[in-house]
């Protein structure tokens, strides 16, 4: 049985992760962005993986870092999900085998 505060904090999580989504299609409905709008919008996600990656690159963790030269020789050859798989698939790998 899932215990009642967990169960509440993971649907209050998923209303307000659904509700961030749909709130900029709520709010720029009827409305053209122009090109910065756009790149800015476009350049998000690469901020988000970077921002998740960047701590690894100060870590003395022969893994991780093993890892992050594996993920950022991956960066040059493939798209993104690609690289997000490989990048996730090689930590998990090298830390079971590191640990």
């Amino acid at each position: 049985m899932v215990d009642p505060a967990n169960l509440f904090a993971i649907v209050m999580m998923a209303t307000v992760t659904y509700l961030a989504r749909i709130g900029g299609y709520i709010l720029l409905r009827n409305r053209s962005l122009g090109p910065r709008a756009m790149a800015v919008l476009e350049a998000a996600p690469g901020c988000v993986l970077i921002s998740v990656i960047a701590p690894v690159f100060v870590s003395d963790r022969p893994a991780d870092l093993l890892a992050l030269a594996l993920t950022v020789v991956a960066a040059t050859r493939l798209p993104l999900l690609a690289t997000v798989i490989v990048g996730v698939g090689s930590a998990a790998l090298l830390r079971h085998w590191f640990a």
